[in-house]
């Protein structure tokens, strides 16, 4: 399978318009025919990027991980505290939804599992296992610090944490309100609900 970093600009664009329909649509809900539609290209010139669909989902999940684990050090970077970096996780999915009411690509390719191409469902899992290992970690290092206070091993709180921020945007598309949902109902909302009851310090600025 190629890798992200090799594609030509023009194979990346493909990617770029993949990744906003599949946020809409799902992995069963768009074709290389709207891909070429959008561009205003030729289907063969797709070919010429990706043979087959199955090998341009595997590689733009690939690509969305990548992003996602930058992010996540970023975010590591910029924030001491746990639950900031919490705070920060979730915002990342604000941002997504508010985008029209998009889906996290992965998530919404995650429901679809059970009828993707093995190449692509493995690199959706991966993206579920970076996330919620930097989830596991950060929850324990709030415990370690006296920060948070989990009921829970870290690793339930990680998985807790993801399936909140995950199906809060699916909640939202369900309700119809795209990216204008109800204050309580956004990913940064519920996650701070989420977060309320395990502080045992003050949070940071």
């Amino acid at each position: 399978m190629k890798h992200f970093s090799d594609l030509t600009p023009a194979a990346s664009r493909v990617l770029d318009v993949a990744e906003r329909l599949i946020a809409r649509r799902g992995y069963n809900g768009f074709s290389y025919e709207d891909i070429a539609r959008q561009i205003g290209i030729r289907k063969p010139s797709i070919h010429h990027h990706f043979a087959t669909k199955a090998e341009l989902v595997a590689v733009l999940a690939q690509r969305y991980t990548h992003r996602f684990r930058s992010a996540l050090l970023e975010i590591d970077g910029r924030h001491g505290q746990a639950s900031a970096r919490l705070r920060a996780y979730a915002a990342l999915f604000e941002q997504t939804y508010r985008r029209d009411g998009e889906l996290c690509v992965c998530g919404i390719l995650g429901a679809e599992a059970e009828s993707l191409p093995t190449p692509a469902a493995d690199e959706v899992a991966r993206f579920f296992r970076v996330n919620l290992d930097w989830l596991t970690a950060t929850f324990a290092a709030g415990a370690e610090a006296g920060e948070l206070r989990l009921p829970r091993p870290a690793a339930a709180h990680a998985q807790a944490c993801l399936a909140l921020l995950e199906g809060a945007m699916v909640v939202g598309r369900g309700l119809g309100t795209g990216g204008t949902a109800s204050a309580a109902l956004t990913p940064a909302a519920l996650a701070a609900a989420y977060l309320e009851p395990l502080a045992s310090a003050p949070a940071a600025a």
